[in-house]
């Protein structure tokens, strides 16, 4: 492959990225320097997890959000051949190859089952395999679909505005713009994101659009966003400002277009339906609005009786992780433990 540059800067040009079998040691240099090889995601707060979720052999686990594999990796080694993983995942790109990278470590469909299921329909697979000892939760989306230009996750490379976390189903998120209300649009923006500039950013994306424009690329979404900013911030402050509306923005897009909290509000009432007596979950957020949700959750459920312990307060990344791993930041964690009834 062949770049402009000492360095390779496009995602398809990091092919020493690419392939971590066969460049160990690139990978494991990206990585000492804090940052995420392109085609693979760095798990978090993995001990934390681990320490929280108490896994031993013989048990029954879910990881309801399998993507790069990482934390599922981790848990199955505490199996020590013993017990089972069902890896749930709507993206049926990564998903097929996580299970082949786990199975090629090792982890075969006698330890672990993968299955293209939304995490909303635990209750469904509950129903087919028996209940749970320990459930995990990540809801941060995946580094490999960030990075990877083609699924149009990121403001920051050119690539069809998609946004879907499963591309084979939906609607876009370049076609939801097409029939999007200016309010709605706004709503959208303040409530998937908290974005302070949502009128504004509203009012360019709908009135484009009304001119005959079509928003079809991350690149011209993230134009229209920097135009609605630039008469509204100062100049020595609007490339930070720009580049936070723009995450927000497509934070807002991207939990619209997969429906995540309709999703996340049906998993989290369905959990303790789900779990053994004792049986521990343990879930990653990355956003105020995802985090108000478990929260609010876990609470009601314990006061119904069907939780006898749950997180008084976030457990986060340490600063150690956080360096190594900048996209560790924002992370929370929220644990709960089922009632012994």
């Amino acid at each position: 492959m062949r770049y402009s540059g000492t360095h390779p800067r496009k995602f398809n040009e990091k092919y020493k990225e690419l392939n971590p079998e066969k460049y160990a040691d690139t990978v494991e240099k990206v990585i000492k320097k804090g940052s995420t090889p392109a085609g693979m995601h760095i798990s978090i707060m993995v001990e934390e997890i681990l320490d929280f979720l108490e896994i031993k052999p013989g048990q029954q686990g879910l990881d309801a959000t399998l993507g790069y594999g990482g934390h599922t990796r981790r848990m199955l080694e505490c199996l020590q051949g013993k017990g089972h993983i069902y890896g749930l995942d709507v993206d049926p790109i990564e998903s097929e190859k996580t299970r082949k990278r786990l199975a090629e470590e090792g982890f075969t469909e006698d330890i672990i089952t993968v299955k293209l299921m939304n995490f909303a329909d635990i209750d469904h697979l509950a129903q087919e395999v028996g209940k749970f000892d320990f459930i995990l939760a990540d809801l941060g989306v995946s580094s490999m679909q960030i990075d990877n230009p083609e699924r149009g996750f990121s403001y920051k490379a050119e690539g069809p505005l998609d946004l879907r976390l499963n591309p084979e189903k939906g609607v876009s998120a370049s076609e939801r713009l097409l029939h999007i209300t200016r309010d709605e649009l706004a709503g959208m923006l303040e409530e998937n994101a908290d974005e302070p500039y949502a009128d504004e950013i509203a009012d360019m994306v709908v009135s484009t659009i009304r001119k005959g424009g079509r928003i079809d690329t991350t690149t011209k979404l993230a134009e229209l966003v920097e135009r609605a900013l630039l008469p509204l911030v100062p100049k020595k402050e609007r490339r930070e400002a720009v580049k936070k509306s723009c995450a927000r923005t497509f934070q807002a897009l991207r939990i619209d277009v997969n429906n995540e909290f309709e999703v996340l509000d049906s998993f989290l009432e369905k959990l303790p339906d789900v779990l053994n007596p004792g049986g521990r979950v343990a879930i990653l957020t990355f956003h105020s609005g995802e985090d108000r949700l478990v929260k609010k959750s876990f609470k009601r459920h314990k006061k119904l009786g069907q939780y006898s312990g749950i997180a008084d307060k976030v457990v986060r990344p340490s600063k150690e992780e956080c360096i190594r791993n900048s996209r560790a930041h924002s992370t929370k964690m929220r644990w709960a433990v089922k009632a012994d009834c």
